[in-house]
C-alpha cells in the first residue's frame, strides 16, 4: 500500500463579492426606494415641457414632419429618460449622520458629497407635500450658516428618518448651544 495524503486539495481563497449598490460603507443610508417613484415624476416632468415645446416649434419652423407626431414622441421619449435619469439619480444618493454632523452624498460617476457640521446648523425644516406623504415620505431640510440660501435638502427620505434626523440634529444643536 502506498501513503496517500488524506487532506483535501487546498483551496483558494474565494473572490472578494463586489458589494451592491444598495449597500455602503462607513454608515451611509440609502432613500427609501418608494421615493423614486415621485424622482421619477418629478424628473419626466422636468424634461417635458421644454422639450415638447422644442419639438413643437422645430417641426413648425422646418415643416419636416407634423406637430402632432413629433409632439408625442418628443413627450414620450423626453418623460421616459427624465424618469430613469431622476431614478438612477434617487438610488445613488445616500445620507449620514455622526458626530460631526450631516452629510449627503449623490452620484455614481460625479459624485456630490456635502457635509454639514453640527456647528453650522441653523434650523430645520420638515416638509411633506401631499404626494409625499401617500408614500409615507419626507423632505429634510437643513438651514445652514453663511449666505441668504444655504441649505441642504434631501428629498425622498422615509418619514420617519427624517422625523428622526431632525429631532437628533435639533438636540446636537441645543447641547453644542448650551455649552
Amino acid at each position: 500500500m502506498t501513503d496517500i495524503d488524506t487532506d483535501p486539495a487546498p483551496q483558494l481563497p474565494a473572490e472578494p463579492v463586489p458589494p451592491s449598490p444598495a449597500v455602503v460603507d462607513d454608515n451611509w443610508q440609502p432613500l427609501p426606494r418608494r421615493g423614486a417613484v415621485l424622482a421619477g415624476i418629478g424628473g419626466a416632468m422636468a424634461l417635458v415641457f421644454p422639450f415638447g415645446f422644442g419639438g413643437f416649434f422645430l417641426a413648425r419652423a422646418t415643416g419636416l414632419a407634423s406637430p402632432w407626431l413629433v409632439v408625442p414622441v418628443a413627450v414620450a421619449l423626453t418623460a421616459a429618460v427624465g424618469a430613469w435619469l431622476a431614478i438612477k439619480r434617487h438610488r445613488r444618493t445616500f445620507w449620514k449622520l455622526d458626530a460631526e454632523g450631516f452629510a449627503l452624498r449623490r452620484g455614481n460617476w460625479w459624485q456630490v458629497e456635502s457635509r454639514v457640521p453640527i456647528s453650522r446648523v441653523q434650523h430645520l425644516d420638515l416638509k411633506r407635500g401631499p404626494l409625499e406623504r401617500s408614500l409615507n415620505l419626507s423632505t429634510l431640510v437643513v438651514h445652514t450658516a453663511g449666505t441668504k440660501m444655504a441649505a441642504v435638502s434631501v428629498s425622498g427620505l422615509d418619514a420617519a428618518d427624517a422625523e428622526h434626523l431632525r429631532d437628533l440634529l435639533a438636540h446636537q444643536l441645543d447641547r453644542d448651544d448650551a455649552l
